[in-house]
């Protein structure tokens, strides 16, 4: 029960300083008596990133580099020198899963990572899941999110691994 409890805190405080940095006041007279001032003010997030283990490494146990898969086919998550803990629940050296799918530009490492359909999060602690991905060629990557979904510093950030879907 009190992991439940951590974990509803946890994303409670995600939501909140999510919506503190997406939401920010931008009036007309703002903009007038500060005209110097960035449109998108720069929040400090430092405080809520975790630091990685040394050695910390997040890879594919499967489909490996270059394989050719069907359209529903299993991906397994290796995690080298971390632990995986849930989205919400705060363990020193640990994270969750994030599955990057064609993803042309990383996320912005200071902040969560976004949440759809090429940012896949396994915030219950998942380490293998089973995808659905048209036929063609993609690009697979694994990130590491902490409690917060934040990548740790240094990130911990597979190779890019391609897949062929058949």
């Amino acid at each position: 029960m009190a992991g439940l409890l951590q974990a509803v805190l946890g994303l409670l405080f995600l939501s909140f300083i999510v919506s503190a940095i997406v939401s920010t006041p931008n009036s007309l007279a703002n903009a007038q008596e500060h005209p110097q001032q960035s449109e998108s003010p720069q929040i400090d997030t430092s405080a809520l990133i975790s630091r990685s283990a040394e050695g910390a490494e997040v890879y594919f146990i499967s489909p490996l580099d270059g394989e050719t898969v069907g359209e529903s086919f299993r991906v397994r998550f290796g995690l080298a020198n971390m632990g995986v803990a849930p989205a919400g629940v705060i363990f020193d050296n640990s994270g969750h899963h994030h599955l990057l799918i064609n993803v042309n530009e990383l996320p912005d490492m200071r902040l969560p990572i976004p949440a759809d359909e090429q940012h896949v999060h396994f915030g219950l602690g998942q380490t293998e899941a089973e995808i659905n991905l048209p036929a063609g060629e993609h690009r697979l990557q694994l990130l590491l999110g902490n409690h917060l979904h934040i990548p740790h510093d240094p990130p911990v950030i597979s190779e890019v691994i391609t897949v062929r879907v058949k």
